[in-house]
């Protein structure tokens, strides 16, 4: 057979297996065997193509291109890799690009040299020699270019769904099967009602979710930087911000992405007042936590960094979720407090309207001690303690009773810092005054009894 003739059954083949099916009958049964013998022709024409001398000399070439392409790319990889760790000082954004490259070098050389290939043999051969040539240069392209694209969503699973799902369907494209795809899956099909949901309708739904989703994410990350760095919006207000844009994007992201499909949303009002009644009955400490939530945002009486004290549990606020307060204590322990409870219990803001947090601490001296140089030893010694505040909030002492065997007195201070403990600080702050007390012969006095036997009593009496 000509080349001519070769290159007129490769169109025809391509042609009829571009071509669209009738139009599909009711019964899916039909539309199943339909799409079967139309990729059974498709299938058998390719085989009988494929018996042909220049098929299989394309085919070759191809294979040698990528031979070349695998001993290049092993060449330029080391190479590339050097050149990039110089790139000292570039943005991430940039070096992230590099890296994508560099991890498929070997596919971006195969489709320059494919290209290089085709473009060569057309100039110097019939164009059926380079038919298929053409088809494999197209495929690798659209492949490095969904794969390079694709690399860029963060979450592995839509990631890989929407690069498999996108190879799949440029390679239909490029084949000219797109119509016999689309016939094969309208017939795997059930309905409920008037609602025909065929496999093809849940492709295209989960394909255009995950889009819209990428999309929605990218934008709202875009924005949690932007507004997290604008200095004049509060923290409680930036964080109700951030959450309220979260809820509009996917929202927006999810209907859009239903209704795209033809999926008709007025058979969600029933949904909506099933969960209304749902909301009435059973999740009353949901809602009530979700206002509270918004309740605590608006009125800005807590806030991520500060510090709070809830019954027995002390620490400062991670994080502001819609349902509950992230607080870590200083052992590492994270406590989910839920907000209905910041909202209904006594909550403790150590850093509500300051940072200023005042400490108080109590000890004891002798009666011998001149109780005027005990006070100033004290100040003296709270003051070498780094976290101590100096003036104009400087530590001051007072005496407050007489006891049984001390003078007692208060040593009050103040530090800006609580986020750093507050146990710690008192200890410092005690090991400090140990060490004047006993630099300066203050005795810290401690209770002393004499027990006495009763038997030993009646004998001495004797």
């Amino acid at each position: 057979m000509s080349d001519a003739d070769q290159t007129s059954t490769l169109e025809q083949t391509a042609a009829t297996a571009g071509q669209p099916l009738p139009e599909a009958t009711p019964d899916a049964l039909s539309d199943l065997r339909d799409a079967a013998f139309s990729f059974a022709d498709f299938a058998q024409s390719i085989t009988e193509n494929l018996l042909r001398p220049w098929i299989a000399y394309q085919i070759a070439i191809a294979a040698g291109v990528f031979i070349i392409a695998h001993i290049l790319a092993a060449f330029l990889k080391p190479r590339f890799h050097n050149w990039m760790r110089a790139r000292e000082g570039w943005p991430t954004w940039r070096m992230r690009i590099l890296v994508m490259l560099h991890r498929r070098l070997r596919l971006l050389v195969y489709v320059v040299l494919i290209w290089i290939t085709v473009l060569v043999m057309r100039e110097i051969t019939w164009p059926s020699r380079s038919y298929l040539l053409g088809i494999i240069a197209n495929l690798t392209t659209a492949w490095f270019f969904v794969a390079f694209v694709t690399r860029f969503i963060h979450n592995s699973l839509l990631r890989g769904i929407i690069r498999y799902g996108a190879w799949i369907w440029v390679t239909l494209s490029i084949v000219n099967l797109t119509d016999e795809a689309q016939s094969l899956l309208h017939g795997f099909a059930f309905e409920f009602g008037t609602v025909r949901l065929s496999l093809w309708t849940v492709i295209q739904a989960v394909i255009i979710l995950a889009v819209l989703f990428a999309g929605a994410r990218f934008i709202s990350t875009v924005s949690t930087s932007t507004i997290r760095r604008n200095e004049e919006i509060s923290p409680s207000m930036q964080v109700l911000a951030i959450k309220f844009l979260q809820v509009l994007l996917y929202g927006s992201a999810f209907f859009i992405g239903i209704r795209s499909v033809g999926v008709d949303l007025t058979g969600l009002a029933f949904l909506s007042g099933a969960i209304g009644v749902g909301l009435g009955f059973g999740l009353q400490k949901v809602v009530s936590n979700l206002v509270s939530g918004i309740i605590i945002l608006l009125d800005k009486s807590i806030k991520p960094g500060d510090v709070i004290s809830l019954g027995e549990t002390f620490g400062w606020i991670n994080a502001l979720g819609a349902r509950y307060v992230s607080v870590v204590t200083r052992d590492g322990k994270e406590y989910l407090i839920p907000n209905e409870d910041l909202i209904t219990g006594q909550v403790v803001n150590w850093s509500h309207s300051s940072d200023f947090v005042r400490l108080d601490i109590f000890f004891g001296a002798a009666y011998g001690d001149d109780p005027h140089k005990v006070r100033a030893l004290a100040v003296a010694a709270a003051q070498t303690v780094e976290r101590v505040l100096g003036d104009p909030r400087a530590p001051v002492c007072h005496v407050v009773g007489f006891g049984d065997s001390s003078v007692d007195y208060i040593l009050r201070f103040w530090i800006m810092d609580p986020t750093g403990g507050l146990t710690n600080v008192r200890g410092a702050v005690f090991l400090a005054l140990w060490d004047t007390f006993k630099e300066n012969g203050i005795s810290i006095p401690f209770p002393q009894r004499e027990v006495r036997m009763l038997e030993e009593a009646e004998q001495s009496t004797k």
